[in-house]
C-alpha cells in the first residue's frame, strides 16, 4: 500500500508559494540566457581592434584610448605569448581568446596568471598607453575628458594596484582591446555569440609593402613573435620575413572573406574593415565612421587632436617606431616607395598577391613605376569591397 499523508492547508499554501517562486526564478534565469531577454552586457560595448604588427594599429588604439568613454588596453594577448614562449600561434589562440573575454568583462584576474608573482598595474603590457589607466579611479593624474601623456603617466602612475584597473574598466561604457594575435575569425565566434558581450570588430589592414618597410626599421623587436607565428620553424632570416608576411596576408584574406562572403548571422553589422591608407588620407571622416560603428560620438577636442597627430612634419624616427607622435601620416604611408628596393617589393607582391588584390592594393611592375608618387596604388573602396573577391580562397596558393 502507498502510504497516505495529510497536509494542512497552511502547508499546502506554503508549497504552492514555493513552487510559484521556483517557476519565477526559473523563468527569470531562462530570459537572461535567451536571445529575447534584456542585454546581459548592461549596455556596455566591446570593440576588438583586429590587426597585425606595424599596420597602424597603435595609432588607431590611441584614437579610441583618448576617447572619454573608452577603457582601452593594448594587446593583452602579449602576456599569453610571452608566458608560453615555446608554443605556436595555433596552440595559444584559445588562451588568448579566453583572456580577451575576461578583460572585456572587466575581470583582469585572468591576466594575473601570466604576470610575475609580484605585480601591479604597471605589469600590464604598454599600460601607460591607456588613458583610462592614467585617469581616476586607476590613477588621479589625468582628469576624464583630458588627453593623457604617456611619459607623465609612466612617472606618476607607476606601481598602482591592478584592482584599480578593474574598477576603472567597470566605470566606462566601452571596452576596447587591440589584438594582433588572431589569424582567423573562427576562434572569435564564442565571443561574438556570448550574450554577455556586445562585440564589434574593426579589422585594420595596411599595404604589405609599407608593413615590411616599417618592420625592417625595428626587426629585432619581432624575432620572438615571428618564431611563435611560424610555429617555431627554423629558416634563414632572409626567408623568414617573407614567410611571416605570407602568413599575415593569408590571415587578412581569411578574416575578410569569412566576414564578407558568407558571414554567420551573429556577425551581421559587427565587422568593419578599414584600410590604413584610407584612414590617413581622410582621418576625420574615417575615424568618425569607426566611432559611429562602435556607438561613440566625435568631440571637438578629439577632432583637433586627430588633426595634429596626422598633420605633423616628417615620417618619424626609428626611436619613435613604437610611439604616437605628430607626423605627416599620408607621407608615412608612401615612404616604402622611395626606400624599399624594387626586387624586395616584387618578392612581397608575389607572396601577398591575393591579399593585395582582395584589399585593393595595386602592384608596381618597375622601379620607375614604384617611385612615380603621382601614381595612385590604392584602388577605390567600392571596387575592392564589392567585386574583388576571388571565387575560391579557402586555401589560397598565392596569397
Amino acid at each position: 500500500m502507498i502510504p497516505r499523508c495529510k497536509l494542512s492547508f497552511s502547508t499546502m499554501t506554503l508549497l504552492v508559494i514555493l513552487q510559484g517562486a521556483a517557476v519565477v526564478l526559473l523563468c527569470a534565469w531562462y530570459v537572461q540566457l535567451g536571445p529575447c531577454g534584456p542585454a546581459p552586457s548592461e549596455g556596455k560595448v566591446h570593440v576588438l581592434l583586429l590587426s597585425s604588427w606595424r599596420s597602424g594599429s597603435s595609432f588607431l588604439g590611441q584614437v579610441f584610448s583618448q576617447h572619454p568613454s573608452v577603457f582601452y588596453l593594448m594587446e593583452p594577448g602579449w602576456h599569453v605569448w610571452t608566458a608560453l614562449p615555446k608554443s605556436g600561434a595555433r596552440v595559444l589562440r584559445m588562451a588568448v581568446r579566453d583572456l580577451f573575454r575576461s578583460v572585456f568583462q572587466c575581470d583582469l584576474s585572468v591576466v594575473e596568471a601570466y604576470l610575475p608573482e609580484r605585480h601591479n598595474m604597471s605589469s600590464l603590457f604598454m599600460w601607460s598607453d591607456s588613458r583610462a589607466l592614467c585617469s581616476p579611479p586607476a590613477c588621479p593624474l589625468t582628469p576624464r575628458g583630458h588627453f593623457s601623456n604617456n611619459s607623465e603617466c609612466h612617472r606618476q602612475c607607476d606601481g598602482r594596484s591592478l584592482h584599480g584597473a578593474d574598477e576603472a574598466c567597470r566605470s566606462y561604457s566601452h571596452v576596447v582591446l587591440k589584438g594582433v594575435r588572431f589569424f582567423e575569425l573562427e576562434s572569435l565566434y564564442p565571443l561574438l555569440q556570448d550574450p554577455g558581450l556586445d562585440l564589434r570588430i574593426i579589422h585594420l589592414v595596411r599595404d604589405p609593402r609599407a608593413v615590411v618597410r616599417s618592420r625592417e626599421r625595428s626587426a629585432k623587436a619581432f624575432m620572438f613573435d615571428n618564431a611563435v607565428l611560424l610555429e617555431q620553424k627554423t629558416m634563414p632570416a632572409v626567408d623568414m620575413q617573407y614567410r611571416v608576411m605570407q602568413e599575415i596576408c593569408r590571415s587578412h584574406v581569411r578574416i575578410h572573406e569569412r566576414a564578407v562572403l558568407k558571414p554567420p548571422d551573429f556577425l551581421k553589422d559587427r565587422y568593419k574593415m578599414v584600410r590604413y591608407e584610407d584612414m590617413v588620407r581622410n582621418p576625420l571622416f574615417e575615424i568618425n565612421a569607426m566611432y559611429e560603428f562602435a556607438g561613440l560620438e566625435m568631440t571637438a577636442p578629439l577632432q583637433e587632436w586627430i588633426y595634429k597627430v596626422t598633420h605633423g612634419k616628417g615620417r618619424g624616427t626609428k626611436k619613435e617606431a613604437f610611439e604616437i607622435t605628430s607626423r605627416n601620416a599620408a607621407d608615412v604611408s608612401q615612404a616604402w616607395r622611395t626606400t624599399l628596393a624594387h626586387d624586395k617589393v616584387k618578392r612581397i607582391q608575389e607572396v601577398c598577391k591575393g591579399a593585395m588584390s582582395l584589399l585593393g592594393y595595386r602592384t608596381v611592375n618597375s622601379d620607375k613605376e614604384q617611385k612615380r608618387l603621382g601614381l595612385d596604388l590604392l584602388a577605390p573602396r567600392e571596387r575592392y569591397y564589392f567585386s574583388w573577391l576571388p571565387p575560391k580562397t579557402e586555401h589560397p596558393s598565392n596569397v
